[in-house]
């Protein structure tokens, strides 16, 4: 399945939505023999179909992710709630906060559609399995279509949707869990029993990610059967990266001693570096994606402008401080030398 994409080191780029993987990431990616994924996720369409545009003209094999609806439905009085408390962080930054919750589907529908009508190579979808019809639709434009799980129950839920491979992420991945069930606990499997677990009960491909920062962990995990190994948080201080000034000096921060999982960012559980957002907010914060994404995307935006690290979602995975400051392909080809 993935000899297709002409791959000579079984490693993908990890699709960073938010503003990390930038087309220049994937392309360089893509030219170090592994592959990159474009970020759909939180963009309009017209800024989707731009980056499209631009690696397009590389005439390279890549891919790009998508938000499948999964929705997670706030209390509208938590939700008042809790933007009373984050509308006083908000003060300092002069910012208004929405009041009422924000729903809506990340331009689900009208993505898909550009995606049918100029067909990529590979298509990935996090948060929700999307219906078989979009499924099929984007296999007969050719387009190989990959869903994001995270234990064996939503592997057998995906194979039987019809999707092509597995995005497998374990608990300690950087960013947001792809978990369908965001309210239950996750579970902290290690990614190489998880990988077993997965290609001993379904037949499907599987990239596997969550932690894997380091030349042993990527030959680990092929050697329990995954098919590549998908890195994110190592390449968010690679010269391509466009991840904030902000971000990407907390990696490096002595202070930044750990990683957490929040919902007080988002809604939606996500692992990143514990800052004093989390501390204040974790046990207030109710669940509600997308409407807590909205509430608290301009506070962030503004901190990490203003150099703030303590509101921003310093997204990170367990490896972080094993990201270093230089060109993607050389990361990737380090990560590749144990194979």
């Amino acid at each position: 399945m993935l000899a297709q994409f002409e791959m000579s080191i079984p490693l993908v780029a990890a699709p960073m939505s938010g503003g990390p993987t930038t087309p220049a990431m994937v392309s360089a990616a893509t030219a170090a023999g592994g592959l990159g994924m474009l970020a759909a996720g939180y963009k309009t369409v017209e800024a989707v179909e731009a980056e499209l545009k631009i690696v397009r003209a590389e005439g390279i094999p890549f891919g790009i992710n998508l938000f499948a609806p999964n929705p997670v439905p706030v209390d509208p009085d938590s939700y008042r709630a809790y933007a009373a408390i984050i509308q006083q962080e908000a003060d300092r930054f002069g910012l208004v906060l929405p009041a009422d919750p924000i729903e809506d589907t990340d331009w689900f529908d009208e993505k898909i559609a550009l995606l049918l009508d100029d067909p990529v190579p590979m298509v990935s979808f996090t948060f929700g399995i999307p219906p078989s019809s979009v499924i099929a639709a984007l296999q007969r434009a050719d387009t190989v279509v990959v869903q994001t799980v995270t234990t064996p129950d939503e592997a057998a839920q995906a194979d039987q949707a019809g999707v092509d491979m597995l995005a497998l992420q374990a608990v300690v991945a950087g960013g947001h869990s792809g978990t369908l069930s965001p309210r239950r606990p996750l579970q902290p499997v290690p990614l190489v029993d998880l990988v077993r677990q997965v290609t001993a009960a379904v037949p499907l491909p599987v990239l596997a990610a969550g932690g894997l920062a380091t030349p042993d962990a990527v030959s680990d995990i092929i050697r329990a059967g995954a098919a590549a190994a998908v890195v994110g948080t190592v390449l968010l201080r690679a010269t391509e990266s466009g991840a904030s000034a902000t971000h990407q000096a907390a990696l490096t921060d002595p202070a930044r001693t750990e990683t957490v999982l929040t919902h007080a960012f988002t809604g939606r559980p996500a692992r990143g570096l514990r800052n004093t957002f989390i501390d204040n907010h974790e046990a207030q914060a109710p669940f509600g994606y997308p409407a807590i994404h909205h509430l608290t995307s301009p506070l962030r935006k503004a901190a990490a402008a203003a150099g703030k690290p303590d509101y921003v979602h310093l997204w990170a995975g367990t490896g972080y401080r094993h990201a270093t400051a230089e060109p993607t392909a050389d990361i990737l080809r380090r990560l590749a030398s144990g194979l």
